[in-house]
């Protein structure tokens, strides 16, 4: 599972991360009971968080019918089913978020797209501090795939997870693609028997171990300080006009 030198630094690692929890969203298209490259290389992310005494939940969107929407529940918006309201707790009672997708036609998978439009259905929910619900929260994605797209995909889901209050750190997104064109993927077995392709690929094992690490890090800082301050982000603050922050235009000096 974890290369040489990854469990090295697993086993060296004297940082206490054991207080923290992780949920993994695998955004395969594939039937839940299929093997899927994204969940091997989620694998390694799991490993890695495991070693560390991290709890980790897994989560198959492909288990599950998401009804489209931007609501918690839609189907209080005229869908007859939403099975999100059965895995949204267990989403938004983690303290790390890493979504996992392939990529098809050079961008995410369309469930990887419908978790990102499920996150955004909880953009108006607060936490007890009054900011949005995601603060204090970190994201982190991995993305698979034997075509081009990797850093595009990546992008456009960091900056959904930003957007909606979950921090991100350095170097928050590892992947794995092959060659341009038909071929393996992730975790197949190699032609000539020697392995299992992109298991020796440096770049992945770096940029996995480096985006485990870092949501590690930036995890256990927002946790052990209490979150983000509660600071000029407190939405019931501008609801009420308050507008923390800026100059109030009946204290100002003529002239």
């Amino acid at each position: 599972m974890l290369s040489q030198t990854q469990d090295r630094i697993c086993r060296e690692c004297d940082l206490d991360f054991s207080n923290l929890s992780a949920v993994l969203v695998n955004a395969s298209l594939k039937p839940a009971g299929e093997p899927s490259h994204t969940d091997t290389l989620l694998d390694v992310v799991d490993a890695i968080f495991c070693s560390q005494k991290v709890e980790v939940e897994r989560i198959r969107l492909s288990k599950y019918r998401l009804a489209p929407g931007v609501y918690p529940d839609m189907r209080e918006h005229g869908w007859a089913y939403d099975e999100w309201p059965d895995i949204s707790d267990r989403v938004l009672g983690a303290d790390i978020i890493v979504l996992g997708t392939p990529i098809w036609l050079g961008d995410m998978s369309s469930l990887a797209r419908a978790f990102i439009e499920k996150l955004y259905a909880h953009s108006s929910q607060t936490n007890d501090k009054g900011q949005y619900v995601f603060y204090g929260k970190v994201g982190g994605c991995v993305v698979t795939g034997n075509e081009d797209g990797l850093k595009h995909v990546a992008a456009g889901t960091l900056y959904a997870m930003s957007h909606i209050g979950l921090t991100v750190p350095p170097q928050a997104d590892c992947g794995w693609i092959g060659e341009a064109g038909p071929g393996p993927s992730y975790g197949d077995e190699k032609e000539d028997g020697s392995g299992r392709v992109g298991f020796d690929n440096l770049f992945t094992q770096r940029n996995t171990t480096f985006m485990s690490f870092n949501l590690l890090h930036l995890a256990s800082m927002l946790k052990g300080q209490g979150g983000i301050p509660a600071v000029g982000n407190v939405r019931s603050e501008w609801d009420a006009g308050e507008k923390p922050g800026w100059p109030n235009p009946e204290h100002r000096k003529d002239g």
